[in-house]
């Protein structure tokens, strides 16, 4: 028996489905062609690593490239490079950071904020099709549930103790 089939014995088949399901999702929602219809929608015109580092950045800014990298789980030369990009599209700005006048953080701008929200908006509307047919109470369950268990991976992710088999 493999070490993956001896990991699967122990975990629970509930466990197995939503992990499964996490999978699929997960394909879904990077899958180009659905980038590509969120960006039609959007009426935007960004590539994935664009959007993806918008989208952090709304919620983080401002921010020093090399965490940026470290929270993206990417390379810093990669955001550097992004960021030049975004930079150039104005949709981000380079400024000095004030307590410490030789780091640079980097943060939105009015025409980044703006992509953003169309993101957002876009994603929410799609999100509200799909889910059209369910109860409110099946929703505001999904809701709290799904927060449960964003927060939980988060505190686990941080914890590098804490994810072991057996």
């Amino acid at each position: 028996m493999s070490h993956a089939e001896d990991a699967d014995e122990v975990v629970s088949p509930r466990v197995i489905a939503i992990e499964r399901a996490m999978n699929e999702l997960t394909y879904f929602s990077a899958r180009a062609r659905q980038h590509e219809r969120l960006m039609s929608v959007a009426g935007l015109s960004l590539d994935r690593s664009a959007a993806a580092t918008l989208r952090y950045l709304a919620d983080a800014e401002p921010i020093r490239a090399k965490e940026l990298a470290a929270r993206l789980s990417v390379e810093p030369s990669h955001v550097t490079r992004q960021v030049q990009a975004l930079e150039r599209t104005g949709h981000v700005e380079r400024t000095r950071d004030a307590e410490d006048n030789r780091a640079v953080l980097i943060r939105l701008t009015d025409t980044g904020r703006e992509a953003v929200e169309r993101m957002r908006t876009a994603s929410r509307h799609g999100m509200q099709q799909v889910l059209a047919d369910w109860s409110d109470a099946d929703i505001d369950q999904l809701s709290s549930l799904f927060r449960r268990m964003v927060d939980d991976f988060v505190a686990h992710a941080e914890d590098e103790s804490r994810f072991r088999f057996r």
